[in-house]
């Protein structure tokens, strides 16, 4: 069983940064691709960025290209989602979540950590 246990969200000013972590255990191997996501109207969720654990290559909503950055300590077993250009819209809760590389679906998942962007 996965365990993800995000944190680092909090409140920062528009154009300002925040980095968010997702720390986790209970993977026997490396191949996973974990993502973060947040909600949206209409919507349950949005992926807004992936990493394949063992290749790191990653992949980005448009919205947050050249903005978010991604990334995976693996000595540390913990994912990285460096935000920087914040906007307003930014704001929501934002979620770690874990699946198989074999898998189409995310069956792991963190609780959560709130990112609150002002104008």
């Amino acid at each position: 069983q996965v365990q993800l246990v995000e944190s680092g969200g909090g409140l920062a000013q528009a154009g300002g940064s925040l980095r968010l972590s997702c720390e986790t255990s209970g993977r026997t191997d490396s191949s996973y691709v974990m993502g973060w996501f947040r909600p949206v109207p209409g919507k349950e969720r949005e992926l807004i960025a992936t990493i394949n654990w063992s290749t790191e290559t990653t992949h980005y909503l448009d919205s947050v290209k050249g903005r978010f950055t991604i990334s995976r300590d693996n000595a540390k077993n913990t994912m990285y989602l460096q935000m920087n250009s914040l906007k307003p819209e930014d704001t929501a809760v934002y979620y770690c979540a874990a699946r198989p590389v074999y898998f189409k679906d995310y069956n792991f998942w963190g609780q959560g950590t709130q990112v609150t962007v002002s104008s």
